[in-house]
This record gives C-alpha cells, structure tokens and sequence, in this order.
C-alpha cells in the first residue's frame, strides 16, 4: 500500500512539475509579437515596443520610398522610408551581400544577365502575391523620364537599355529587366557587370497593380497603402508625424519585434539631442549632434557608453568646381584651391577628431582600392606657398584679377556649414581672393548641381558609398555623373574596371589609377573623411548592434535587416520616456 502510495505521489509531482513547465511557457509567450513570437527574455512589454524618431520640419519631402525620391525622402534620416518592401538583397554587418527578397541569385555564363530567385510566398498587405512584376514595374517607374527621377543616374551605363531610356531614345518597357514568371526576375546589362547585385540593395518595391492604379503617391494614404514589407503605414499628417505599424501579413526575412514606429517633426538638427535628453526619441544620429553635444556625450558614461562609432558609408567631404567654365577651367587654379586648404587645422579646430580625419584622395580609408600607403597625399597636401605660385602661373599673381567666388552648400547644418565655412577662409586667406558661402535649400542645390550646363560654379558636398564597389563612389565622377568634370583617361579606366570580370586584383589597380587622376586633375578638393556613428538610449538592444568582423558593434550602413532585431529592453522602465508620460 505504502508502495502504491508512493508511486502514486512520484506520479502527481511529475503531472505538477510539467504543468508548471508548461504555465511558465505559456507565462513566457504572453509577452509575444504579432507574429506570435515570444519576444526575448529582457524585452518590455510589447505594447511599449515603439521606436521614435525625430524628423525635419524644414525639409521639403515627398515620399516615403526611395523609388520614388531619394533626395527628398520623408523623415529621410530617421530610417522610416523604405519600410514597405524588401530589396531583392540586404547587407549584413560585413557589408557582404546577403538574401532580402531575392532568395538566391546568379550571373549568366557570359556575364551580361543575372537572374534572381524571389522567395515563394511573399504577400502585399491586401492579400495579392508580391511577384517579380512589382519589381520591373518599380524600375520602368524610375527610368521614366517623365518622372525626372533625383537617382536616375545609378544605373546608367549598367541596365541594358537604361541611358536610352532616361534620354527618350526608348520606352521604360525595353529597358533589360524582365519578369520571366512570379518569382523569377532577369535583369540584362550593358556588358559583364560584377557589381550589379550591390546596386539593387536600396529600392523596395512599389506594388504595381497601385502604382498603374492611383501613381506613386498611393503609399502616402493610410486608406490605400500597402507593404509586402515589415511595417504598413497607420498615420501621415505632413509636417506632424508619421505612424507605422507592424505589418501582420509580412513573411520576409526581418520580421520585426517593434510594434511601431514613430516620426514626430520638429527641428532636427538643433533640437535632436535635447529630444533624446528628454526621452522623447530613441536615436540620434552623429550628423545631429553638435561638437557641444558630442562634450556632454563624453563626459557621460551611459551616454559615451551608447554612442556606437563606425565608418558608416565611407562618407568624404568636398569641394568642386565646373571645370567647364573660367576660372576653374585651368587645373592650375584648382591645384592652387586644393593646396591652400589646410584640411588638418580645419579637422583639428573645427571639425573635431570624433567626427573625421582629413582627406586627400576620394575614397575613404578601408574602402575598396583607396590610397592605403598615403601614395596621393602630397598631390593635395597644404602648402600656401606652391598654391600661391601656382595660381600666379594661371594669371592671378597675389589674387589680383580673380572673380569673386560664391562657395554655395547643399543645406548643410549649422555645425556641417561651419567646416566649409573654414575651409573658404582657408583658400581665401592664402590665396588672397574673395569668398562667400551661401548654405542653400538641399532640393535647389541638388537642382542646381545636376543641370547642364550647371549652375553651380563652386560647390560644397559629401557623398557616400550606395554599395561596396568603386564602381559607385568614382562614378560619380565619369562625364556622365553629377560633377561638370571630364577626363576621358579617368572615364576609359573606370570603365575598363567597371567590366573585367575574373582578376579583382587588377580591376582594384584601374581603379587607384583611375583615383589618382581625379586627384591630380582636381575634379574635387577633398577635406574629410567622416567618422560616423548613432546615440542610442541604453534600453535599444538586438542582434543588430552585434560585434563585425572588425569588433565594432554599431548600427552599420546599409544593415536593413536590423529591422526585424530591434527591441525594447525592460530597462526602459528605468527612464521617464514617452511611453511612461
């Protein structure tokens, strides 16, 4: 009997001991995300998981999707753009090249096709499948001229038929992108183009069955938005705030623990880093936090501890000239403008070393084929004395004679203004010639800068990698890019690189060949290479922020997929944020 009892006893523990096994797991799953995944251990509640950002109240901004806009993206550097689709790839925090919609990939025997293989099962929010046509119909969007697309120029010279297209000379629908079936996508290029995948990372689609059905701005309107991406739009008033939501029928690759996210406006780059102070936003980022700011950030352990440094898009600064135009036509005067500037004062005195080093060459150190052992750094390097003497060989001795020169910026901050502002006064003091900077609005410059002719004479900008490849940054600066700047050396080597397929070690030396002319030629004047980085409040975590091959954990250029990481740490219940008011 005793016996019996036992057994019997042994038997209800082990019944009390599962059941309170599986209460826990059922405890466990209660704090669960829309897709019924329990969010991890230290997360916060989830109806706390909300991300705000500031936005800018002064800027002029027209969508939320890159395929519409680039330069006037909403809430443009705050992340809330592009949220309804995937790119057919992504990049890890490697910059490696990994999987979005496109589940695989692959080039053709010859080199002039790739083929991407779209993950099955992918769905728009209303229900209809995401196919390969949504993508075709994106890109014949973007090369239309009738939509004078701000980006048009990415693929000039890469898609099969894409430059006749921009110029009228064909229709959007001959372009090379064919939708073989659903989820077969083919694109066709002007040659073997090894660097094609990369350039496909930054444009979600937009759903074509809306686009031919009410045009591009559908997106805007909660009542007819849809997203075959993570988040679907819930609110939009212009200038107030935007609102989205996690998208419940997403299945792609990034499902997100966030909840929501939130633009509010306000003014961004002054006020940014008192709204972080506040707890009224979750993210700042470096070009919003002043030198006076990144002081308080340092002498502050919580705030220095997440401040995540990194090299971001291998950003440079620069100055450049239409070199089509007197006097910057003479590469005489431009030598004597690139050695007048004494880049180290400025980045010392100025800028601050947390935000840059100086700049001799265009590419940034680490990125492909820059200048590693300093070979071009003389060729740009102050010296007011050969600056002085060269721009008396071009006719201007002691600056006498020389047009007075407006220096015009692309809407820079107040901060941002203030390196070009030295670096004027730099060229202007050893040079002994006049002048001005006019901080311009972003969207006029732009303007400006891509007319032809142009009508920026003397320009200050930066510019950043769109994908790992010198194929990008020194496109930039062939005949057909943005800068009123033509050597057909420099042309004929970026374009053999941009082609040879099969010896990367060669293809990297055309183009630090190709460099050292856009230096020596002075198509640019190059200042800095920016050091990037975020604030993030202490209770942002995920795998996102996880170390790279170089130890750096940070939230990295072009790492999309950290959007399905991000979450809210319990921690959160130790701060007075928004979500506690």
């Amino acid at each position: 009997m005793y016996r019996k009892l036992s057994v019997l006893l042994m038997a209800l523990s082990t019944v009390l001991m599962l059941s309170m096994a599986s209460l826990s797991a059922v405890a466990a799953q209660d704090n669960a995300d829309i897709y019924g995944r329990a969010l991890p251990e230290d997360a916060a509640p989830y109806d706390q998981q909300i991300w705000t950002q500031l936005c800018d109240s002064t800027r002029t901004e027209t969508s939320l999707m890159s395929a519409v806009t680039v330069y006037q993206r909403i809430c443009g550097d705050t992340h809330m753009f592009d949220k309804f689709g995937d790119s057919l790839v992504d990049l890890d925090e490697n910059l490696n090249l990994i999987p979005g919609a496109a589940e695989s990939w692959e080039a053709s025997e010859d080199g002039l096709s790739w083929t991407f293989n779209l993950r099955p099962g992918q769905v728009w929010s209303d229900g209809t499948p995401l196919t390969a046509n949504d993508y075709v119909a994106t890109y014949r969007y973007m090369v239309d001229p009738d939509h004078a697309y701000d980006f048009v120029w990415m693929w000039q010279g890469t898609i099969e038929g894409w430059s006749e297209a921009v110029a009228g000379e064909i229709t959007p629908e001959e372009i090379g992108m064919e939708a073989v079936d659903d989820l077969t996508l083919v694109v066709r290029t002007n040659g073997a183009r090894p660097y094609l995948p990369g350039t496909l990372y930054f444009w979600p689609p937009l759903q074509a069955a809306a686009l031919e059905a009410m045009g591009p701005d559908y997106i805007l309107d909660p009542a007819t938005s849809v997203s075959s991406g993570p988040f679907i739009l819930t609110e939009f008033e212009a200038g107030s705030r935007v609102i989205l939501e996690a998208n419940p029928t997403y299945n792609g690759y990034r499902q997100p623990y966030l909840r929501e996210l939130r633009g509010i406006y306000g003014d961004q780059l002054n006020g940014s880093f008192l709204a972080f102070q506040n707890g009224d936003v979750d993210r700042v980022n470096y070009v919003h936090i002043s030198p006076s700011d990144f002081e308080v950030i340092a002498s502050d352990p919580v705030l220095s501890e997440n401040y995540l440094p990194n090299f971001g898009d291998f950003r440079t600064d620069y100055l450049f000239f239409d070199t089509f135009t007197a006097p910057f036509n003479d590469v005489r005067v431009r030598q004597a403008f690139a050695k007048a500037l004494d880049r180290a004062s400025i980045v010392e005195n100025v800028v601050g070393s947390q935000f840059g080093i100086p700049a001799y060459s265009f590419l940034a150190p680490g990125f492909p084929a820059s200048d590693v052992d300093g070979s071009l750094a003389d060729i740009q390097g102050f010296d007011c004395p050969a600056a002085q003497a060269l721009l008396a060989d071009a006719g201007y001795p002691n600056g006498e004679g020389f047009p007075a020169q407006e220096l015009k910026l692309r809407g820079e901050s107040e901060a941002r203004a203030n390196w070009f502002i030295a670096s004027a006064a730099s060229i202007s003091d050893c040079l002994n010639v006049e002048i001005t900077v006019n901080n311009m609005e972003f969207s006029a410059f732009m303007e400006g800068l891509l007319a032809r002719p142009t009508t920026v004479q003397f320009g200050a900008v930066s510019y950043g990698m769109d994908y790992l490849d010198p194929s990008n940054m020194l496109g930039v600066w062939v005949s057909t890019g943005r800068h009123s700047w033509l050597n057909p050396e420099f042309d004929a080597l970026v374009d053999r690189a941009n082609t040879l397929v099969g010896d990367p070690a060669e293809r990297l030396a055309l183009y630090e060949q190709a460099e050292s002319i856009l230096v020596s030629d002075v198509g640019g004047v190059f200042l800095l290479h920016r050091i990037q980085g975020d604030l993030f409040q202490p209770y942002i975590a995920g795998d996102c922020l996880r170390p790279d091959n170089q130890g750096v954990s940070a939230l990295h250029w072009g790492n999309d997929w950290c959007w399905g990481s991000f979450y809210i740490t319990s921690d959160v219940a130790n701060f007075e944020t928004y979500r506690s008011r």
